[in-house]
């Protein structure tokens, strides 16, 4: 049986349309933290700092099942705008990204349903417009290792594609990070010959 996989953004994306004279333009962008999918709104906060409303939502992980999700209307209608964007996200398959739709108000009311059709379509046509490649589902894991060993271990983490989260330092090296499910066990044999058993692996829980 294979390991499942889930798609995610190539790169970002962007598209732009107009609605009653209401201007709405959507972005997508490749994200697997808040940190970075805030990044990008702040970004967009202050590309449009005239617009009304920058509204988003996100979806880390499998969208089938998330490991976070969140959105944000920001002053549209409750339930008008985030929740719609994260619904098209986990409807078309969009995992570990942040989507964000800018709209500039052209002074006609477009009612909740308007609305609610005017996110969605920005959302739909700017996943129209994107390129995805798949990911397997990621895991945490926590490695404990000598000083002496942490280029060794950097150097193995590249190999296998893994993400470096956090590092500490005390009297030796306590290293989170993050791997592809399916290149788990290969990644434990490895880093064990490697350092001759002296790298304690630990799984994190989410």
């Amino acid at each position: 049986m294979t390991d499942p996989y889930y798609r995610v953004l190539s790169s970002a994306v962007s598209i732009e349309f107009e609605e009653k004279k209401s201007r709405f333009l959507g972005f997508l962008y490749p994200a697997q933290t808040r940190e970075i999918a805030f990044s990008h709104l702040d970004t967009l906060k202050q590309t449009y700092p005239d617009a009304r409303h920058h509204c988003w939502a996100y979806l880390f992980g499998d969208p089938n099942q998330p490991k976070t999700q969140a959105f944000n209307d920001d002053g549209e209608p409750s339930g008008t705008a985030g929740k719609p964007i994260l619904h098209v996200l986990t409807q078309r398959g969009c995992g570990d990204t942040m989507a964000i739709v800018v709209r500039y108000f052209g002074g006609i009311k477009l009612g909740a349903g308007g609305l609610v059709r005017a996110y969605s379509s920005a959302v739909s046509q700017a996943i129209d417009q994107a390129d995805f490649t798949e990911r397997r589902p990621l895991i945490q894991l926590q490695l404990t290792l000598p000083f002496a060993l942490e280029s060794i271990v950097r150097r193995l983490i590249d190999d296998y594609d893994g993400n470096i989260q956090e590092l500490e330092y005390s009297h030796e090296v306590t290293l989170r990070m993050q791997l592809e499910s399916n290149r788990q066990q290969s990644f434990s044999t490895d880093i064990q010959q490697l350092s001759s058993g002296s790298v304690i692996v630990k799984t994190l829980n989410d």
